[in-house]
């Protein structure tokens, strides 16, 4: 008797992600913005005439969108299920060596503090949820009365999170902690108000975000007696 599979067909996006090219350019994107060809090519270390092609497969394989401002194209991932596809690849797969300062200031920087798609990943928002958690504002994948009061004080648009289509507050398994940090739409309108603020800046390493002295004042205000801070200075 001939078996049929009704199970979802994986191996055509997984062999999509595999190529280290397109790879290169998904992991890229991971920063949640999105970004011009050329970007996509040197980070890449292609042409753009290779880089062109790869992306016109990411785009049928649904991995990636579009974004067009006048003449010009840019490329974002095609949404937080993508993301989360990728950050799973990376907790079950190895680190690459560093070989160089370069590389390991880098690699300190994305442990740090940097962004999950659309929220704060590595040890500050790991921190984020720890202080969230003690204090009593999150519990069983949701927030306290008390926590949407502390969140709707700094600006969180807690009831547009919980009106999104997408989990509200997940806990995402953080592939360099091998802790929880916030996912979801939570985290993301979280993320979205500590940008606002300027509590924390995007780096010039993709994905790093740095903390401001506004940042470590608003969130030592926000968390009196607990540290939540990273310690790589704006520069």
């Amino acid at each position: 008797m001939e078996y049929i599979a009704r199970d979802a067909d994986i191996a055509p996006v997984a062999a999509l992600i595999a190529d280290p090219t397109r790879a290169a350019m998904l992991t890229a994107l991971l920063d949640g913005r999105a970004l011009a060809a050329g970007e996509l090519a040197r980070v890449a270390g292609v042409s753009a005439a290779t880089a062109s092609a790869h992306l016109s497969r990411l785009l049928d394989g649904r991995l990636v969108d579009v974004v067009r401002q006048g003449r010009h194209r840019y490329y974002r991932l095609a949404g937080h299920d993508v993301a989360e596809v990728l950050e799973v690849l990376a907790r079950v797969s190895a680190r690459p060596p560093v070989r160089s300062l370069r590389q390991s200031r880098q690699a300190r920087m994305l442990e740090e503090a940097r962004t999950c798609y659309d929220h704060l990943a590595g040890r500050a928002g790991v921190g984020l949820l720890d202080r969230l958690t003690e204090g009593g504002y999150y519990a069983a994948q949701d927030l306290t009365e008390a926590g949407e009061r502390l969140l709707a004080g700094i600006g969180v648009d807690v009831d547009g999170a919980r009106r999104s289509r997408r989990r509200f507050a997940p806990e995402c398994l953080d592939w360099t902690e091998r802790r929880s940090h916030l996912g979801g739409a939570l985290g993301a309108a979280i993320t979205e108000v500590l940008f606002e603020r300027d509590w924390y800046r995007r780096g010039k390493v993709p994905r790093a975000v740095l903390l401001t002295d506004e940042g470590r004042e608003g969130l030592a205000a926000l968390f009196p007696s607990k540290e939540l801070t990273s310690v790589t200075p704006v520069t």
